[in-house]
């Protein structure tokens, strides 16, 4: 058992509940085994040890690291704060005397976010799941820890189906065309928070960001909305870093009512084009748009 309490795991246990819905289960053999460094997903979760068989009926552990890893793309999304946690309690469930199933309450609101996330890279929620085969909140479950409503997290745009990548040998002229064509451009740097973890967090330097075009936002908002954008696109912002620790980049989008869509993304060092298109910027005239 494991003897690795997490605050948070306290609370997401709700009591009562019938065994009668884990009995099947839990006359298969299962044992206590640590989770891997190597399992990105669960790692360093809140708890040290799991069982396997899980309950997604995945009876090794490396098919459980196989498994698990190609859902590191949906959470760097960002979707839902507590995706992690739901997608844990399946993959990695912790070594208690029973197994505790995520509540359907749970599921469901990560599926709400999550969904159309996945939507937008052609895959369907997947049956194994399926949120009516949870246990309701009433009984024995692991329930959300996001349970404001109106919290920040709640609140954040959903992310955008973009994952753009550094724009490859453009012109100046392209750029420039580009430019125009954006709502807004900006000259930003980017950095990693944490280099130790698959799931990057990354921040805006405050002190770097040249407007180059605000378009309808106001210069003030910008950075924030930027910081923000690399809140929620997390993979975009991964595509752009390519594995580097930080960097200095113009990026260009679409301003949207609660967020903006980095469209186009360059990276300025040794970029001879866009250092050229940059200069000209300021005294370029672009054509006006029809309409």
């Amino acid at each position: 058992r494991s003897g690795s309490g997490s605050p948070w795991l306290l609370a997401l246990l709700l009591l009562g509940g019938s065994p009668g819905a884990w009995a099947s289960y839990l006359r298969r053999s299962s044992s206590c085994t640590a989770i891997p460094s190597s399992m990105a997903l669960c790692y360093d979760i809140g708890y040290s040890e799991m069982r396997i068989p899980n309950l997604l009926e995945h009876e090794t552990m490396p098919e459980v690291i196989q498994q698990s890893s190609s859902w590191l793309p949906l959470l760097a999304r960002e979707c839902h704060p507590d995706a992690r946690i739901f997608l844990c309690s399946l993959f990695a469930p912790i070594c208690l005397d029973r197994l505790i199933y995520p509540c359907r309450s749970l599921c469901e609101a990560v599926k709400r976010s999550c969904a159309p996330v996945m939507a937008c890279y052609g895959y369907p929620w997947p049956e194994i799941l399926n949120c009516n085969k949870f246990p309701a909140d009433h009984e024995l479950c692991i329930s959300a820890v996001s349970t404001d409503e109106t919290s920040s997290s709640r609140r954040m745009p959903r992310a955008s189906c973009k994952d753009c990548e550094l724009e490859e040998a453009s012109t100046a002229r392209e750029i420039l065309e580009n430019l125009c064509a954006s709502d807004f451009a900006v000259k930003i740097r980017i950095f990693r928070k944490n280099t130790t973890t698959t799931i990057s967090d990354f921040d805006l330097d405050p002190s770097r960001v040249e407007v180059l075009k605000h378009g309808p936002l106001l210069r003030t908002e910008i950075p924030g909305r930027l910081q923000q954008w690399l809140d929620i696109d997390a993979t975009c912002a991964h595509n752009i870093m390519r594995g580097t620790h930080a960097g200095v980049f113009v990026v260009s989008g679409e301003a949207q009512s609660d967020k903006v869509v980095v469209n186009k993304a360059y990276a300025w060092h040794k970029n001879r084009n866009l250092h050229q298109a940059v200069r000209r910027w300021k005294h370029h005239r672009c054509p006006e748009q029809p309409g």
